[in-house]
């Protein structure tokens, strides 16, 4: 594990779904202090929400984080991107360092 400082909070949200002859359909994972959460709601042939929560080691959300950073996501700009719109929307949620890189990024499915 480096040495980052264990309050420096690591958030990721990722969101993907779409409102149409089914309903709210969609599928969410989100990782936070080492709680991995999955959401999946399709109502199709009248499925019910699936919903799962798993804790994940520290090397593991080390290893996601590192993805991030060297991706470099956060400094990516959004404004050129296509606005959600009825076919659906997609969402990236990054919180990193105690907030002082913090992006959001909405974008159509179209």
């Amino acid at each position: 594990m480096s040495g980052r400082d264990k309050n420096d909070e690591f958030y990721v949200r990722y969101y993907v779904g779409h409102k149409g002859r089914f309903g709210h359909e969609f599928m969410e994972f989100e990782l936070l202090n080492g709680k991995l959460r999955y959401a999946n709601n399709s109502n199709y042939k009248s499925d019910t929400m699936i919903r799962k929560e798993v804790f994940v080691s520290p090397t593991v959300v080390e290893e996601v984080r590192r993805i991030v950073e060297e991706s470099e996501i956060t400094k990516e700009d959004d404004h050129s991107w296509k606005e959600p719109d009825e076919v659906g929307r997609q969402e990236l949620e990054i919180k990193l360092n105690n907030e002082r890189e913090y992006s959001s990024k909405q974008c159509s499915l179209s």
